[in-house]
């Protein structure tokens, strides 16, 4: 498992030396994640935590709720005002200096949201995100989209970490002009025969960094509590974005990082982040 523990040291600087910055970067392009251990403040994942799980019965509540493939999986934002707002969760900069060694310099984040696990879900469908930008591939491209997953409680396979398929960012299978991003059974066969899926663990505080190709898909929730975990998304500087993400006007400066710029708008008032997001490929 491709686990890189950040030491306090590099924390403290800011600065992630440059060995753990090379595993992280070859992690990346040959298996398509990496987890960091330990680059998230706990006491302010505990506080989004309590608010977030609060948020789940108005959500779960919505006529229209966003359920994720099946009914046990909905989109979810955490809260995008103070007190819930935190540098080390949407600016860190230990996960920017490893999406900045695989993108390249003027990176842009367009996504603040996530998907909460509900007890007694089943599993989605394997898919992906995102598939290659063309068909018929010779050799695949590099990355274009970078998800950072950040669980608010240590996740694992009994409350329901995602299963994820190492190396299938480079599968040629996938690309965005297909009518479903799910992964036809016998090309999931054959490549479980190559190299089988797993389930990490990510301790509260560790953070999952994957490639938006990489196949993986919702499992089983086998405790008796949700299990929240918020997504970021970045680009490269040239990917046009499609909108803005609403923020707390005050907030800009928590928002603030020389090598991420986030496609925030901020607002006075209140925002109804809780009627955000759809549900996708859901059938009652």
């Amino acid at each position: 498992m491709n686990t890189i523990a950040i030491t306090p040291r590099e924390l403290n600087s800011g600065q992630i030396s440059s060995e753990h910055l090379s595993a992280a970067a070859k992690a990346m392009r040959e298996d398509g994640y990496v987890i960091l251990k330990d680059v998230v403040n706990t006491e302010h994942l505990n506080i989004l935590r309590v608010k977030m799980l609060e948020d789940v019965a108005p959500i779960v509540a919505r006529e229209d709720a966003p359920f994720n493939f099946i009914a046990g999986n909905i989109q979810q934002d955490p809260p995008p005002f103070p007190p819930y707002l935190f540098r080390d969760v949407l600016v860190n900069d230990m996960v920017i200096a490893v999406t900045k060694e695989i993108l390249g310099r003027g990176m842009k984040n367009a996504f603040y949201s996530g998907n909460t696990n509900l007890p007694g879900s089943s599993e989605q469908p394997v898919h992906t995100d995102s598939g290659n930008l063309w068909a018929d591939l010779e050799y695949p491209h590099p990355a274009y989209a970078i998800v950072v997953n950040i669980p608010v409680v240590s996740m694992d396979e009994v409350n329901g970490s995602p299963e994820i398929w190492p190396g299938t960012h480079r599968d040629k299978t996938m690309h965005i002009h297909m009518e479903s991003i799910k992964i036809p059974q016998e090309v999931l066969d054959q490549r479980r025969a190559v190299s089988p899926p797993l389930q990490p663990k990510v301790d509260l505080g560790s953070v999952l960094i994957r490639d938006m190709r990489l196949w993986h898909r919702g499992m089983k929730n086998h405790s008796d509590q949700p299990r929240p975990m918020i997504a970021l998304i970045h680009h490269p500087y040239w990917w046009p974005l499609g909108g803005t993400i609403p923020f707390a006007k005050g907030s800009e400066e928590i928002l603030s990082h020389p090598d991420l710029q986030t496609s925030a708008v901020f607002v006075d008032g209140p925002i109804d982040y809780l009627d955000h997001g759809h549900a996708y490929d859901y059938q009652k």
